[in-house]
């Protein structure tokens, strides 16, 4: 018997220790390149391209830092955008535990782009600060291109993309994902009180009943003795 319980307890422990591995080794993020179908209104007409998109979050204090790649242009200009005159910004559409939009933005080009060339986007970053743990998702939202003063282009997907990041949100001070129960309110029936009042209440009202108990006992002998 102590040997099978000392194996039963050795198993016990390989298996826990088995499960810890795999909890630790269980990736935080799961980004994915997708192909965006963006249809873009601009100011020479509508304009479309498909680009490969690339989402990321990197730790960052009580937040993530998140970076938006795109491998292609979605837009040209007709004439040639002189260098630091042409800035991207874009939205991207935040799901499963988490709601609304995390904006991103990009740097001025560095260089002139000529005419009719695709413009080249490159890496645009943002902040995303949860409120919650939980699974998020990032999908790509709407691209602007602000160029010589104005939104010279602005493209949205067409094809419905899937997520490019799906991100794993974890020690969020007081963010469970799940609502406490509200606090019962009472069905009417008063429960037992014992907190150290009604503790004393309660001996208070026993000493009452011990006094009337012995109160009753001295009228019962004194009637007694009267016979």
């Amino acid at each position: 018997m102590p040997n099978l319980r000392r194996t039963t307890a050795a198993l016990t422990a390989a298996v826990a220790m088995t499960g810890a591995a795999v909890l630790a080794s269980a990736p935080a993020a799961q980004a994915a390149v997708v192909d965006v179908d963006y249809a873009c209104e601009t100011k020479i007409g509508p304009k479309s391209a498909v680009s490969p998109v690339d989402i990321k979050a990197v730790k960052s204090g009580n937040g993530y830092t998140i970076t938006m790649s795109f491998e292609k242009g979605v837009s040209d200009s007709p004439i040639e955008l002189p260098k630091g005159v042409m800035t991207p910004r874009a939205e991207l559409v935040l799901g499963g535990d988490a709601t609304g939009t995390v904006k991103v933005k990009g740097t001025p080009n560095t260089a002139a782009i000529p005419p009719d060339t695709p413009i080249a986007i490159g890496t645009l970053t943002g902040t995303f600060t949860p409120k919650k743990n939980g699974k998020v998702t990032f999908t790509a939202g709407t691209l602007i291109v602000h160029a010589l003063g104005m939104d010279a282009a602005t493209c949205t997907p067409g094809n419905h993309p899937e997520p490019s990041l799906e991100l794993q949100v974890s020690g969020v001070s007081g963010g469970g994902g799940d609502t406490p129960p509200p606090a019962d309110e009472g069905s009417g029936e008063e429960l037992p009180k014992t907190g150290p009042l009604d503790s004393a209440m309660a001996l208070g009202t026993l000493g009452g009943t011990v006094l009337l108990t012995g109160a009753a006992g001295v009228l019962w002998l004194t009637r007694r003795t009267a016979r």
